[in-house]
């Protein structure tokens, strides 16, 4: 094996996790120095901090006026599930599912929900279901941008302007990175520690004037939980997406999402974030296309994220070490750079087959992960070398 000397330049910040990730550059807890700190959430300064963060979302994502945003428990799985359990039901349902987390929302609607009707379209890790095939008189529940398999839909021109279902979308990885069709999207989810690397367990209900009307003319024949509920007497609660929260959000979080997003409208706004997260990723790509042991666990170059890059081992590895011991190789990396404190939780999904995720999103500097892919290859000759030994 060749011998690679130990880098000299390390991260300025080790931190790669897919979610949570990475705060912004700059970041400390001295900004949030102005959260209304032991004040009731519905205190005039409680509901005012609520509605800014809810204003703001919606002018750096450019969201259509006539559409409502709110803040919500329980992260992005919250919101998502909220919309599940609320809307479905009165139409048949798609689910599109490539990784982890689209594969959970099958197991809600055909497990718990028991809906009839459904069809399922589950490919393999990597690979896109064929969109071409989406039946749009359905409700169809898909996931923009998929970080386990590092997989996202190229854009929104699949989606049937014309349609009679609703189009539910988990973007917790995409918004802030990745363009989005907003007219396309009756639902759209995410949270604040993703993209934006917030702090966790709040999540975003985006929802279009059709999703609207389905709530208000639709009750579900089963039990909603208090924190699902977004009608009452068959009308929508407008409070909910005016600040008024379900659930008692913790102002520290909230002023730690304001201050990321006063991040991005001061640094270039949503085409800043944009172009950040296709330079990091681009960065990623070059190396793997450069390196042996590794491929894109993304096939096709047009679905690849730009945030959540992740990678198996190519078969030339795989020859080389021998299976077992190929298998072995992405976890003793992991392990050998964190005890260095160069690179934390950059491993794959658990579910997806052997590999790396590298977190590539806006929040990230350019310069960390060039520093990064040095050390990768500087651990890939340790350890290569004491796996063939």
């Amino acid at each position: 094996m060749q011998h690679i000397a130990m880098p000299g330049v390390r991260p300025a910040s080790p931190l790669f996790s897919s979610g949570p990730t990475a705060k912004r550059p700059g970041w400390s807890l001295e900004n949030l120095k102005n959260a209304p700190l032991g004040r009731s959430h519905r205190s005039a300064a409680g509901r005012a901090r609520l509605k800014r963060a809810i204003d703001l979302t919606g002018e750096i994502l450019g969201i259509p006026e006539d559409y409502r945003i709110a803040i919500v428990p329980a992260s992005d799985t919250g919101a998502i599930e909220m919309a599940l359990w609320s809307m479905l039901g009165p139409r048949g349902v798609e689910v599109l599912a490539w990784e982890a987390f689209g594969k959970d929302w099958i197991a809600d609607i055909v497990d718990q929900l028991k809906l009839s009707g459904v069809t399922v379209k589950n490919p393999d890790y990597g690979i896109l279901p064929d969109l071409a095939s989406v039946d749009f008189d359905n409700d169809v529940v898909f996931t923009w941008n998929g970080t386990a398999a590092g997989v996202r839909v190229p854009d929104g021109d699949w989606i049937a302007a014309e349609r009679k279902g609703l189009t539910i979308c988990d973007a917790t990885s995409a918004v802030f990175a990745q363009p989005l069709d907003w007219d396309k999207l009756d639902v759209a989810t995410f949270s604040w520690q993703k993209v934006l690397g917030g702090e966790a367990a709040h999540g975003m209900l985006i929802v279009s004037p059709r999703a609207v009307q389905r709530l208000e003319s639709y009750s579900p024949p089963w039990p909603l939980p208090k924190i699902f509920r977004m009608t009452a007497n068959g009308k929508l609660m407008d409070g909910i997406f005016a600040g008024a929260t379900i659930n008692t959000p913790s102002m520290l979080c909230v002023e730690d999402y304001l201050d990321a997003l006063g991040w991005v409208r001061d640094n270039g706004g949503l085409a800043a974030m944009h172009a950040r997260a296709d330079a990091n990723a681009q960065t990623v790509w070059d190396w793997i296309d450069r390196t042996a042991w590794v491929t894109n666990l993304a096939a096709d170059p047009a679905t690849r994220s730009n945030t959540g890059v992740c990678m198996r081992l190519s078969d030339q590895a795989l020859d080389e070490l021998g299976e077992d011991a190929a298998k072995a190789l992405p976890g003793r990396i992991v392990t050998l750079l964190e005890g260095e404190g160069v690179a934390f939780d950059f491993g794959a999904y658990r579910d997806a087959p052997p590999g790396l995720r590298i977190w590539t999103g806006g929040m990230v500097e350019r310069s960390d992960l060039v520093a990064l892919l040095a050390w990768i290859d500087w651990a890939y000759a340790q350890v290569s070398g004491e796996l063939a030994a």
